[in-house]
């Protein structure tokens, strides 16, 4: 009896690392991520000759980390500011790993994640899943154990992957084995996964249990723009589906209706308001899309509205219902 009690001990524990090895498991995001992300203010703008204060590079980031440090954003809780596509040369480098635009980003990718930790800010990027990512740069493409390393290496604190350029049957595989090489980095990483987006627009049926065991956060939906009529769509989409996806999200993994675009050009401020309102409700990432150098107060009002926040940032994780 001793021998069989020991035996079954040595297989739970054996199940419970190999549960570990395979799941996420990485004890972040505990609350919804919030911070700054790239793409819906500047999109893929590389043109740093005729653009230098706009385009995808080291000097924008640089902005923008000195005004989420110093403009109060830091304080209320915004605190990762993430590069999205177009920071990737067109090649690989001689050894294979990935690079970023010498020309735009001369210093480099650490530097620029030193310069987020010296303010007590996290860095984040953007990276695809497949051969590509949205913009034509290199993709992960198999180079999972690599690239996680080389993230690791630069000190990024967070991961928003693609899945422009990969076969939508091939994601259930593919998207933990990417949160599995993270995980084996040692470096905190929080992984923000596109992949029930994909699968739903191809008509697949989303195991969002299965996808909660393997990212903090993903998207469900199409990516916003800049009008009101797409944060509609976004509410009504979550609205109508919310049964389906909300029961998986909770601390350390969330439903991501994508930025908040509060002091970009279309919104008004009632829209404004709506828009942050509701997504605080959803227990929603807050993570924003605008410039935060020329924003207006108005809009800063909003974003900086610590009652709002704290529904959001509520340690229950609980999403409310629409009725």
């Amino acid at each position: 009896m001793r021998k069989m009690a020991l035996n079954f001990a040595v297989l739970c524990a054996f199940l419970l690392t190999l549960h570990s090895s395979i799941a996420l498991d990485n004890g972040l995001a505990l609350t919804p991520p919030m911070g700054w992300l790239s793409w819906e203010r500047f999109r893929c703008d590389t043109d740093c000759v005729k653009d230098p204060k706009n385009c995808i590079g080291e000097n924008l980031l640089m902005d923008m980390i000195d005004h989420m440090a110093s403009d109060g954003y830091k304080d209320a809780g915004y605190f990762t500011v993430n590069v999205d596509d177009c920071w990737l040369a067109h090649e690989r480098d001689s050894q294979g790993k990935l690079q970023p635009d010498p020309a735009r980003f001369p210093h480099g990718i650490k530097y620029i994640a030193d310069y987020a930790h010296s303010k007590g800010l996290k860095f984040g990027i953007y990276e695809d899943i497949g051969t590509k990512t949205c913009g034509g740069f290199p993709g992960i493409d198999q180079h999972y154990q690599t690239d996680a390393q080389t993230f690791a290496d630069w000190g990024v604190d967070m991961l928003k992957l693609d899945g422009c350029y990969e076969k939508v049957a091939d994601m259930d595989a593919d998207y933990p084995k990417m949160g599995q090489a993270l995980n084996a980095t040692g470096r905190p990483i929080i992984y923000s996964c596109s992949w029930p987006d994909y699968q739903r627009g191809s008509g697949m049926k989303v195991n969002y249990t299965n996808i909660a065991l393997h990212c903090n956060l993903w998207r469900n939906y199409a990516d916003i723009g800049d009008s009101w009529q797409s944060v509609t769509g976004i509410i009504d989409f979550y609205g109508d589906n919310q049964a389906m996806f909300a029961p998986a999200a909770g601390p350390g993994n969330w439903n991501d209706p994508d930025m908040l675009i509060v002091g970009d050009f279309s919104l008004s401020l009632d829209q404004s308001r709506a828009q942050f309102g509701i997504w605080s409700l959803l227990a929603a990432p807050l993570i924003m899309s605008n410039d935060l150098r020329n924003i207006s107060d108005s809009a800063k009002e909003i974003l900086l509205n610590k009652e709002v926040i704290d529904v959001n940032q509520d340690p229950l994780g609980k999403s409310e219902e629409r009725f």
